[in-house]
């Protein structure tokens, strides 16, 4: 048995041979990733055992990698009548619920416990943060962003995710300083550019807009929404060479974009300079 093992072993106190046994053997399948099987053993060793925490614990991560969301969350409360204050069960129990059930208040409560066990827990605070967005506490979501970057100044998504925040709010310079953040740390991460381009468009910073989509593009060459949201900053601007390229890559990519030529008040110069038969002339040779 390993040394981790064995600690385990000795807190859950095992009534029987048998019951230490099967956890063992439980340990044994789940690193080997044979889920399924792990928990036929977690549950067999559950009827010999004393103090059952680690045994809930652990069968608690095997069903989330199971997917069966539900019963994990089951079992980490059971976990948690041996230990109430315990941390790790707490805090992967809110996981389950933000992440994998979108059942954010109750993600919100467990880890406002594993913030009140941990003050410094800026992973908590993230986690929290995350939840209060999906449910539109915009400003709230901010608040715990900021108490967890002021102990992790350097966490990508802590940033990114602030900008989205910002960015729900109408708050769009706040934004792109949150975005700015994120690319120091993750320059090569396409999200955030094209976030911020979205940003400094609705800014009418059309230029600043480009460079960040094209920024975006470099990075994913693939994407139709930024190839047409920077034609669009350049039809604007008046580069309509530039917003022809774009829109060509656009629409090879995404023919159904073709409708929007006709009707995006952005594209108005393109089509009163009647370039869009043209354009669409030569998306059909190129296909």
């Amino acid at each position: 048995m390993s040394q981790a093992a064995q600690a385990r072993a000795d807190i859950c106190k095992f009534s029987t041979a048998e019951g230490e046994y099967w956890y063992e053997k439980g340990k044994q399948l789940d690193n080997q990733q044979r889920y399924a099987e792990a928990i036929e053993c977690y549950d067999k060793a559950l009827a010999g055992c004393v103090d059952g925490y680690w045994i809930w614990y652990d069968r608690a991560s095997v069903l989330r990698e199971l997917g069966e969301y539900e019963e994990a969350i089951a079992s980490f409360n059971k976990a948690l009548i041996f230990r109430p204050n315990d941390y790790w069960a707490l805090y992967n129990r809110g996981c389950i619920l933000l992440e994998d059930l979108d059942r954010f208040e109750e993600a919100i409560a467990s880890f406002d416990q594993t913030i009140q066990l941990r003050p410094k827990d800026y992973w908590s605070y993230f986690r929290r943060g995350d939840a209060k967005r999906h449910l539109g506490r915009y400003e709230d979501a901010i608040a715990d962003y900021d108490r967890g970057l002021a102990i992790r100044p350097d966490d990508y998504w802590a940033w990114f995710r602030r900008g989205d925040a910002f960015r729900h709010l109408g708050y769009y310079n706040d934004a792109v300083r949150s975005y700015d953040e994120a690319i120091a740390i993750a320059p090569d991460d396409f999200w955030a550019h094209y976030k911020l381009g979205d940003c400094f468009r609705y800014l009418k910073r059309y230029q600043a807009a480009i460079t960040s989509y094209q920024q975006a593009i470099e990075l994913k060459p693939d994407d139709e929404y930024a190839w047409y949201n920077c034609a669009c900053c350049a039809a604007i601007l008046g580069n309509i060479s530039l917003a022809i390229e774009c829109l060509e890559s656009a629409l090879l990519i995404n023919p159904n974009f073709q409708q929007l030529l006709q009707i995006d008040p952005d594209l108005h110069l393109i089509r009163e300079r009647g370039l869009v038969g043209d354009l669409l002339r030569e998306i059909n040779c190129l296909n």
